[in-house]
């Protein structure tokens, strides 16, 4: 695989399959396509009487002066007007069809990647930068779009003027027309090489776009993160590096695509100085009338100047070919394995949730998990402690089939989970992250998000029970309070008390906290566990902390090192024991 400054560059698909593939778009919407390609004919085709009516009235002028019939001119000046006005009302009718059909197509295949990033397993969102996915779905898009509401329509009337261009000067002078036996070949074969050469060009030139878009998300995102470090300079020097690349590779995809126009134009002029040349000399032998040379240069005209016009879109449609293929790409990315043959719904959820000799990593080469075994009885709350990387958050990725074991089983209420229905099983659980996700709209909705019949009286008494209400009301909308993206206008431990108070509203059996009330002092993070325990009765808990004064209540505390459970039990009886717990709850409070 070829390399490029940034790493191994992948070869583009086949572009007969991209366009194979966005003509079903286009079939989707056939009658639509064949209005298009009726107006296209009908326009183009009207416009090709032109040069032959102007040849006609050239001949009615007659060699003499004084000699013109006026009548004739004026019959033939009068229908070129006419069809020329006709063609451009088709063209401007075809503009417009245009315009809705390429939206259209648009929003499908919009709508056709957002289902399918809803589909995509977690591990998906792991590997690929934010920004790459929203340069997908944004920018390659409108690029796929530009080129079917113009230049397909470029295109179509391209082959229907040279073809018809072609044929009238056949009928004009067969032998006239030898000339581009010779001018012909030379734009096909240059084309050819340039199209080769380009197409991997504009295929890079998407790929550092999205890079570029990623690192960009990623840097505003972690704003603070940079002041806070004094990194500025480095993080610009990290984007100029990045915009480099996407510069560089934009002005090589334009550069060797900017040349494809020049040279065929430059071949087209050839044909026409041969045209000109040559009938000339079959004028003076007498095997062609002025007005009959005068068409037949129009023609010419016609036949060189879509070949040129085609070249100079060759490069847009490359770079629509390479688009869509990126687009194609995701939307052709695996969904989340479907649910096991017979698998049933996960109902009347009592909450007993065991692990049996569990092993998994999330790279199949390196596992993190090792021989793991725990049992969570319903209604108990069970804490999950130990150092960064032990592999906390991996076991609740793995209780929530957001990724599944190489081996071992994961059994809810003596079912194996692989037997659940993944939807079911995910509804049994309501989940508080660390980061917090919180949407553009009032509190209200954000509250209910998981809950969509819930009444205000519900959602206020999750508010109180998470010690976030008498804050909402000191809004002057109280619930009904806009929240910014992403709750930028509360406070990072409003946004969390919020997230917990969503979780509180869900009718859950089992409830996850992944450190979800890091960004809360001691005092409120008891408070609302002491309110969550009282709401949450005969409900199952899993709380992952790293302050352990605040789980000392937890009725099972399980003590993970380099994916193994090493200890477990009360606080009190690993407190006795003086292992790796006590170690860890004495270096908090030394």
């Amino acid at each position: 695989m070829p390399r490029g400054p940034r790493g191994p560059i992948e070869k583009p698909k086949d572009r007969k399959k991209v366009l194979l593939r966005l003509w079903t778009y286009l079939y989707a919407h056939k009658w639509m396509s064949l209005g298009a390609v009726l107006l296209t004919v009908g326009s183009n085709l009207l416009a090709l009487l032109g040069p032959m009516l102007s040849g006609r009235a050239i001949d009615a002028i007659g060699v003499e002066p004084g000699q013109a019939d006026f009548p004739t001119i004026f019959l033939y000046c009068g229908l070129m007007v006419a069809f020329y006005a006709v063609s451009s009302l088709l063209s401007y009718i075809l503009s417009i069809l245009m315009i809705q059909l390429s939206q259209k197509i648009v929003y499908q295949m919009r709508q056709q990647v957002f289902n399918r990033l809803t589909e995509l397993p977690v591990g998906y969102f792991d590997t690929h930068q934010t920004g790459d996915i929203v340069s997908r779905i944004s920018y390659d898009i409108d690029t796929v779009n530009a080129s079917l509401s113009n230049d397909l329509v470029q295109i179509a009337a391209s082959v229907i003027t040279v073809v018809g261009s072609f044929l009238m000067m056949v009928l004009i002078s067969p032998v006239l027309v030898l000339v581009f036996a010779v001018t012909i070949p030379m734009s096909i074969l240059f084309t050819r090489y340039m199209t080769k050469k380009v197409r991997p060009l504009f295929h890079m030139r998407s790929v550092r776009l999205g890079e570029l878009n990623g690192f960009v998300e990623e840097n505003i995102t972690g704003q603070k993160t940079t002041k806070a470090y004094h990194q500025e300079e480095t993080m610009i020097s990290r984007f100029d590096e990045k915009n480099k690349a996407a510069v560089d590779s934009y002005y090589n995809a334009d550069y060797y695509g900017g040349m494809t126009g020049p040279s065929v134009n430059f071949i087209n002029n050839l044909s026409l100085a041969f045209v000109s040349i040559f009938g000339a000399i079959l004028y003076l032998w007498g095997y062609l009338s002025i007005g009959d040379l005068s068409s037949f240069v129009l023609y010419s005209r016609r036949f060189s100047g879509p070949i040129n016009e085609a070249a100079n879109i060759l490069s847009e449609l490359q770079s629509a070919c390479a688009a869509a293929e990126r687009v194609f790409r995701l939307i052709d990315e695996e969904p989340e394995p479907a649910d096991a043959p017979g698998a049933v719904e996960a109902d009347h959820v009592r909450g007993d949730v065991a692990m049996d000799h569990v092993h998994f990593g999330y790279d199949p080469g390196k596992t993190i998990i090792h021989d793991l075994s725990l049992h969570a009885p319903p209604g108990g709350l069970t804490a999950i402690v130990g150092p960064t990387g032990a592999g906390k958050t991996t076991l609740i990725n793995l209780l929530m089939r957001f990724y599944d074991p190489q081996s071992g089983s994961i059994t809810l209420d003596g079912a194996d989970i692989r037997q659940i229905t993944r939807k079911s099983l995910r509804l049994s659980y309501a989940m508080v992250l660390q980061d917090t996700w919180l949407f553009t709209g009032t509190i209200f909705d954000n509250l209910a998000y998981g809950k969509k019949d819930a009444r205000l009286e519900d959602v206020q008494a999750a508010a109180k029970a998470a010690r976030i209400h008498r804050y909402i009301m000191s809004l002057p909308q109280g619930y009904d309070t806009v929240l910014d993206e992403s709750g930028m206008n509360i406070s990072q431990g409003q946004k969390q008390l919020l997230t917990i108070a969503r979780a509180m509203l869900l009718d859950a059996k089992m409830l996850i906290l992944d450190e979800a009330t890091s960004n809360v002092d001691t005092r409120t993070e008891i408070q609302i566990q002491a309110a969550m325990r009282e709401l949450m009765k005969d409900k199952t808990c899993f709380v992952i902390a790293h302050r352990l004064s605040t789980i000392q209540n937890a009725d099972n505390i399980l003590v993970v090192r380099d994916g193994d459970i090493v200890e477990q039990g009360t606080h009190q009886q690993l407190m006795e024991r003086g292992g790796f717990y006590a170690s860890l709850y004495n270096s908090q409070f030394q």
